[in-house]
């Protein structure tokens, strides 16, 4: 054996950091190994018991592969390596018999609690067994069921606030250690990353307690590994356990400290440091004695202000410029729209003149001199009107259809050219 220099700066038999952080309900809880990050949650409900088991409770496992881990990971499909994995979750921690499954039953044959371990990788940074089995055996250990009690056939369900949860019975806590091994087992390292996954040749995985006893072992990837080889590993393994157990058991009594103190706890409190927007810096005195002797000498030692004053510049009345800048245009674009409205209200008049002329119609305008003038056609049924409504009750109006309109429009054209002609 070798000790080599990995890509992230560990040596041979260092582990990456790992972090516990528990969430507002009990059960819940974030591992993190380096960058690899698993979500444990665990449920439980009363359920039938099996029927060879009519004594002892339901243990269930389940590990997702998202592709929010990793791209790689394909959605609604068990792969050979999500199978690979739950069944070496239900032999290190269910076959080991890390938990009493008959302290789980309520009624022999007809009530028992089914405990179900939820586990989501949120993030896949390589050894994704080694993080599955600590965010598994920490949820079980910060899991608090309901409390029952049982009264002749009846059984009562007590809420939280009733009566205090009751923790599971956990005999030791199994955590797996992986070792990756290379060109045949000449190399080892432990706690391979996703970039050492993807080159060794073959994977030995040891589940194993703090008492030094091997829950289950599976090599994987085809090499043939010597006894002594496996002895190494088992030792190293023994080192690793102990540690993280240490770990686990003072992540939990701190956790159980805080919610007896009062204090804040979850996920938001674990994580707020660790953010950009919640930065936190500590407070520093500042010694403001001395702002008045240190803002006169600034002054005395700046330039003083130029005596140049800029004058503004008058172009037309209600209008001023103050430096150097184009005219103000507003009130040419005011004349040009006036002009505009005045040659169309031209137009349209020139128009109604002629067609009075031609048509021979006269229009009554009775009660009002500046009554509105409404003319419409018999067809399309639209209304013009010309002049504002001043006196909408005395309006009389008379239909002129569309043929009578349309004969005679040529006439008043004619006579328009010929009297601007004359002009």
């Amino acid at each position: 054996m070798f000790c080599l220099q990995r890509l992230d700066g560990r040596q041979t038999y260092d582990y990456r950091n790992i972090k516990i952080s528990f969430g507002t309900d009990y059960g819940c809880c974030i591992v993190e190994l380096g960058k690899t990050r698993v979500l444990g949650q665990v449920s439980c409900e009363l359920v039938s018991p099996k029927l060879n088991r009519a004594t002892e409770g339901i243990l269930f496992f389940n590990l997702e592969l998202s592709q929010m881990a990793a791209p790689a990971f394909e959605p609604g499909r068990q792969s050979d390596l999500l199978v690979k994995l739950n069944r070496l979750l239900e032999r290190c921690l269910r076959n080991s018999k890390c938990i009493d499954t008959e302290s789980l039953c309520v009624v022999a044959g007809e009530k028992v609690w089914q405990i179900r371990v939820d586990l989501h990788l949120l993030n896949h940074d390589g050894n994704i067994i080694d993080a599955a089995s600590i965010a598994a055996i920490v949820a079980l250990c910060h899991f608090r069921r309901p409390d029952v009690s049982v009264q002749g056939d009846e059984v009562t369900l007590y809420t939280l606030e009733e009566r205090d949860p009751v923790p599971l019975s956990i005999h030791h806590m199994p955590i797996c250690v992986s070792f990756a091994f290379f060109q045949q087992g000449t190399y080892l390292l432990v706690d391979p990353s996703e970039r050492e996954e993807r080159v060794m040749d073959g994977l030995l995985v040891i589940a194993m307690n703090k008492h030094r006893e091997i829950c289950t072992i599976q090599s994987s990837g085809g090499i043939m590994l010597l006894k002594d080889q496996v002895l190494r590993c088992s030792k190293i393994a023994g080192v690793k356990v102990v540690e993280i157990t240490e770990l686990i058991q003072k992540a939990l009594e701190n956790d159980q400290k805080v919610r007896k103190e009062g204090g804040k706890f979850g996920f938001a409190e674990s994580m707020a440091n660790q953010r950009i927007t919640a930065f936190k810096m500590e407070k520093a005195p500042i010694d403001t004695s001395d702002v008045e002797e240190k803002a006169e000498e600034i002054i005395s030692e700046a330039e003083p202000p130029s005596e140049v004053v800029s004058k503004p510049v008058l172009w037309t009345p209600g209008t001023a410029q103050i430096g150097e800048g184009i005219e103000n245009s507003w009130g040419h674009l005011e004349d040009s729209e006036k002009e505009d409205e005045d040659e169309g209200g031209s137009d349209e008049a020139t128009i109604l003149d002629g067609m009075k002329m031609d048509t021979g119609v006269e229009v009554s305008n009775i009660g009002s001199q500046d009554a509105p003038i409404v003319l419409s056609d018999s067809e399309e049924e639209e209304m013009i009107i010309l002049e504002p409504d001043k006196n909408p009750k005395k309006i009389r109006t008379q239909t002129i259809s569309a043929t009578q309109v349309k004969a005679p429009s040529k006439k008043p054209v004619k006579k328009r050219k010929k009297k601007r002609a004359a002009n």
